[in-house]
């Protein structure tokens, strides 16, 4: 028996990332040596098992063949014969497909983070991973990397990992001709959504969506989105050009500036409904907000999208425009807002949509590093309505009941925020990047 460290724990120490999780192979092994040595069975489809002790995932080497269409049209065979070489050879790229030798691995970690040169002769690499990884390269292992579908899905993830990084010019071709030949139609939900959101959490989450329209696949994945790609915009808030352009910078901005899952899904669909504009409109898109909503709802039911992550979508979708607006509406109407948006039950609701709103207004060719003051703005009118003390106001109404308390609290915000808005007139003058963004009626970024 024995075992070695594999896949993405050699490629993050070779690329000088922390390594985080350790997964390690087993050659020449039984499922019932390794229950007899203490290790716990986890695995479904084929054998995997949990270390008693540090809790970390063993498989036993394995290789597979495809029998059906799709992530599930495959058997797997793991027996104490199959090598790690065949091992390595069923994985997808090959900066994945490297092992260290176990005995080797507490010596190698720590030689790599001194001198990562001098680790060449520990790590067995029989398709030339690490090559790849100096010449900075995705590239597919070999020709079962055709075979599963996922793989579309992953290598788009990994471009958006490593931004630095190109993906070979023939896996690129493998990727279309899969597409072509259906495999992406076969996808189910559950891994979409699960590569989807690990991408969407990489530092370049816009070059996921450029490898998949490239190749085909977001047309069967979203849609939706895919048809951004080509549909114009005002060039005077959106100097970028077309929508799906702007949905990538916007993406990226949320990157850079570590927004949760829930607000770079929204980013990633606020202006879907831009893809349905009729021609006839271009390049401006009047009602986009409220075409956002069907949209979402089908993208949400086909990959099973979290509650709060539909949830805040469908709200940055069909509010985004009025709060780049914000400055520009009376009391009633912002008070209105903000209870649309659920900020007074939910204030954390009020910050993702303001954070995915500013990345909006940023994910614009040269507007990355400009200012968001309609954020700060809207908190201020939230503080100053949100102070108006609900509980008197219920106890005031009584024995009227709930609809009548609810009339009165919104009037009285309504007045709070009257007041605000009198204290900071100076202050609410629209400036330049509502001007930009909100000058063309419905039209925003």
């Amino acid at each position: 028996m024995r075992m070695y460290l594999v896949g993405g724990a050699v490629r993050d120490a070779l690329l000088g990332k922390a390594v985080v999780d350790h997964d390690w192979v087993v050659v020449g092994a039984t499922p019932a040596q390794m229950l007899a040595a203490g290790f716990l069975p986890v695995g479904r489809d084929f054998p995997v098992f949990l270390h008693p002790t540090t809790r970390e995932e063993y498989a036993l080497a394995r290789t597979e063949r495809k029998v059906g269409k799709g992530y599930h049209g495959f058997v797997f065979h793991a027996e104490e014969s199959v090598t790690l070489e065949a091992d390595l050879a069923r994985r997808d790229l090959t900066i994945n497909a490297m092992a260290v030798p176990a005995e080797d691995v507490p010596e190698w970690e720590a030689d790599i983070r001194c001198d990562p040169e001098r680790t060449v002769m520990q790590i067995i690499d029989p398709f030339d991973g690490r090559g790849d990884v100096q010449r900075k390269l995705l590239r597919h292992v070999g020709e079962a990397f055709r075979e599963d579908p996922v793989r579309i899905l992953r290598i788009a993830r990994f471009a958006a990992a490593l931004p630095d990084f190109r993906i070979a010019p023939e896996t690129g071709n493998i990727l279309a001709e899969m597409v072509r030949g259906g495999e992406a139609d076969h996808l189910v939900a559950e891994r979409v959504w699960q590569e989807l959101a690990r991408g969407l959490m990489q530092p370049k989450p816009s070059r996921m969506l450029d490898v998949l329209h490239r190749c085909g696949a977001l047309a069967i994945v979203l849609p939706e989105l895919d048809r951004l790609w080509g549909v114009p915009q005002c060039p005077v808030a959106h100097p970028e050009g077309d929508v799906g352009t702007h949905v990538g910078m916007v993406l990226d901005d949320s990157a850079t500036q570590g927004c949760s899952l829930e607000v770079r899904l929204a980013c990633l669909l606020h202006d879907v409904g831009k893809g349905s504009t009729p021609v006839r409109a271009l390049p401006h898109h009047p009602g986009h907000e409220e075409r956002a909503k069907e949209l979402i709802e089908a993208v949400s039911r086909r990959w099973k999208l979290p509650a709060r992550c539909r949830e805040l979508a469908l709200v940055v979708a069909r509010e985004h425009g009025a709060i780049h607006r914000c400055r520009a509406l009376d009391a009633g109407a912002l008070v209105g807002l903000l209870a649309r948006i659920d900020a007074f039950r939910r204030p954390q609701r009020l910050e993702e949509v303001l954070q995915a709103c500013a990345c909006d207004a940023r994910g614009r060719q040269g507007h990355a590093a400009q200012p968001y003051p309609q954020g700060e703005w809207l908190r201020n009118v939230y503080s100053a309505a949100s102070a108006v003390d609900a509980r008197a106001i219920a106890l005031q109404a009584q024995p009227q009941g709930g609809e009548h308390v609810g009339t009165l609290l919104h009037q009285a915000r309504v007045q709070a925020v009257e007041a605000w808005l009198h204290a900071n007139a100076a202050a609410g003058a629209e400036d330049g990047v509502v001007q930009d963004i909100g000058r063309e009626g419905k039209e925003t970024a």
